[in-house]
């Protein structure tokens, strides 16, 4: 493994729920076949690639599928976004951590929270997590308004906090929406400027994208791009970045991180 240039690539394993948001109703059977149809996708693309990633999974989800989760979880960082995507009690975790440890046979020390919000860090720290990636440190209309936070890796409350990356002066977030809206080429040359900048990158993407959601009444916005289009778009997306840095979990980030601090 080279020194710096590291890919964090991460993708939020889960129901898809996201029609829900705007109105429309769907049973969680559709939401899990869905979600499954793109981690299939996911899975293909990644064991092309030969790289490693960090899935943050729902319990839910695992519950519903542990043969799978089971398998990824001998190559990729099995981490925990929480119990059920469209709920959440401070109990879940916990109980997600516990669930998600018992299907993976990992020992879990990642989370990030559903729709990146916010979290006390308390009870992240006395559910035994290690590290957190809820934080978009960027401003998102109607989301989130986090421009005041550090746009790199930083410790709070012994949780080591890993934001999604944004670029360096503008702030413009390198998330899942700007992946599919965005020109490939306008993406990667964002991306390779805050690799320079700050010596990784933190990505995130759904599973569910990669699938055909263009009947879903949700906005354009989030469905462009889907399934084929947008599975050749992350093909070209990784080759590039092999060029340029490793791809590793954010657990391995996080230790490579507290030994270069120790």
């Amino acid at each position: 493994m080279r020194k710096g240039n590291y890919i964090l690539l991460s993708f939020d394993v889960e129901e898809f729920d996201l029609p829900l948001e705007y109105g429309h109703n769907m049973s969680m059977e559709e939401q899990m076949q869905v979600g499954n149809s793109g981690t299939t996708i996911m899975q293909n693309v990644l064991q092309q690639h030969n790289i490693a990633c960090t899935l943050f999974t729902t319990a839910n989800y695992a519950i519903h599928h542990k043969a799978q989760i089971s398998t990824l979880a001998q190559k990729h960082e099995i981490a925990s976004h929480t119990y059920y995507h469209s709920q959440f009690e401070e109990a879940d975790l916990l109980n997600s951590k516990n669930t998600l440890e018992a299907i993976s046979k990992q020992r879990v020390t990642g989370l990030r929270m559903p729709r990146m919000q916010q979290v006390n860090i308390q009870a992240v720290k006395a559910a035994g997590y290690e590290y957190d990636a809820s934080i978009n440190p960027t401003w998102i209309p109607g989301r989130y308004n986090n421009r005041h936070l550090p746009r790199t890796l930083y410790e709070e409350e012994c949780i080591v906090r890993i934001p999604a990356s944004v670029t360096p002066h503008f702030r413009i977030p390198l998330f899942w929406l700007a992946f599919k809206n965005m020109p490939l080429w306008l993406f990667t040359q964002f991306t390779l400027q805050t690799l320079r900048k700050d010596g990784y990158v933190s990505l995130y993407l759904h599973p569910w994208e990669f699938t055909d959601i263009s009947s879903y009444p949700i906005p354009a916005y989030t469905k462009r791009q889907a399934g084929k289009k947008l599975e050749d778009k992350l093909h070209a997306l990784i080759r590039t970045l092999q060029k340029h840095g490793d791809f590793i979990t954010m657990q391995q980030f996080k230790n490579i991180q507290s030994s270069n601090i120790s």
